[in-house]
């Protein structure tokens, strides 16, 4: 193959997106069929069915059994602002950021619930911030995936069991592919959209009983949206937690989120998912070792993320261009692959440094990985060679 002949082989599947991602393997619309449409979802399909994907869910993850698990509005997001402004305020608040989704918590924290105890604990892309210097007598809100960094934290050994504080966690783009300490965390987030290729809008609240107990003890002293209110009377609203949802939820997407599950299942579990991230991952980590103009944003391999894959270029004919120029490159070869239909929406996150993120989570092929690889190489070996020209 000269520079710029194009591969053979293309990924059966084009859609490397880090939210919505790739459906399951196989998918079809006739996945949905089931669905109670025109039906209440107060009604016993509908319970059932929003119960089904709760107890799922719980088995797949092993939740356990006395953590409280919920369906909330707006997706992860949704998940994320109900837990910060039911929570936080009743003691202070260490805030870790070190990409552009953790930056929107600390946003939220200290310019909209204008926390006065807030310390903010930050580090660049590509880098995690010294997890040591956190405080867990204090609370501590964080992401277990930076989606727009592509670095992770390894593990949750960096909190204490004894802690005092609340551990609140976005892990919407680690749940289903990385292995989450569940001790470790009070308030676990994720949606639909990520790992397992749902459809958008819902997102999961996971609350562990540390997290309950504050839910009923405090009252924050801020108004409270209904759409964040998880108590009645100081008692906890049980029935969020069982299907009894706070605003209607799409049947359609319940239905579709069933069936990524139950694919869950099929393949092993939450072994058989992390597996195939981390398949996915070994094939781009072999192919950034052999290949000269590409590296990860992530600083380290034990921080690499294996979903949302973040990658930079490092060719000196390219890092010796401006920085404008260097984004320009890197979303020229983002749309010369999109144009060719091998690989749609891989271009960096708009807030994150220039360069690639490819999704590699559990719904991604690994043959599709590998050809993509090639493709890459096509694509750098024709754009650099049009700068030469």
């Amino acid at each position: 193959m000269t520079a710029v002949d194009m591969p053979a082989d293309r990924p059966a599947n084009a859609n490397f997106s880090s939210g919505p991602c790739a459906k399951r393997p196989g998918w079809t619309p006739a996945a949905l069929s089931d669905a109670p449409l025109g039906r209440s979802h107060r009604a016993k399909v509908g319970k059932a069915k929003l119960k089904a994907a709760i107890d799922l869910t719980r088995e797949i993850l092993g939740v356990p059994d006395d953590y409280r698990i919920g369906i909330v509005p707006a997706s992860d997001t949704g998940a994320v602002e109900m837990a910060m402004w039911s929570l936080l305020g009743e003691r202070g608040v260490d805030l870790l950021a070190w990409e552009s989704f953790g930056e929107g918590w600390v946003t939220d924290a200290v310019k909209q619930l204008k926390l006065k105890d807030a310390r903010v604990i930050k580090a660049g892309y590509g880098d995690l911030p010294d997890l040591s210097s956190v405080d867990f007598d204090r609370d501590v809100v964080f992401t277990w995936n930076g989606t727009t960094s592509g670095v992770r934290v390894p593990n949750g050994d960096f909190i204490p069991a004894d802690r005092k504080g609340l551990t609140i966690c976005d892990a919407t783009s680690a749940a289903f592919a990385q292995r989450l300490d569940w001790p470790k965390l009070d308030v676990v987030t994720f949606s639909w959209q990520k790992v397992l290729g749902g459809e958008a809008a819902h997102g999961m609240l996971i609350l562990s009983p540390r997290a309950a107990e504050r839910l009923q003890t405090y009252t924050p002293p801020w108004p409270m949206p209904k759409i964040f209110r998880m108590t009645n009377g100081g008692k906890i609203i049980e029935g969020i937690f069982v299907g009894d949802t706070i605003n209607t939820p799409s049947m359609l997407c319940v239905e579709d989120y069933i069936d990524a599950l139950n694919w869950s299942k099929s393949i092993g579990g939450l072994d058989g998912l992390v597996g195939r991230a981390d398949n996915n991952l070994k094939v781009i980590a072999d192919w950034v070792a052999k290949t000269p103009w590409v590296d990860f944003l992530a600083s380290k391999p034990e921080i690499r993320s294996n979903t949302s894959v973040c990658l930079k270029v490092v060719d000196p004919a390219i890092t010796s261009l401006s920085d404008e120029a260097q984004a320009s490159f890197a979303k020229q070869l983002a749309g010369m692959l999109e144009k060719e239909k091998v690989a749609y929406d891989i271009d960096a996150y708009r807030d994150a440094p220039s360069g690639l993120r490819i999704w590699c989570g559990a719904t991604i092929e690994k043959s599709d990985v590998e050809a993509l690889t090639k493709w890459l190489d096509w694509a750098f070996a024709k754009a650099k060679s049009e700068i030469k020209a």
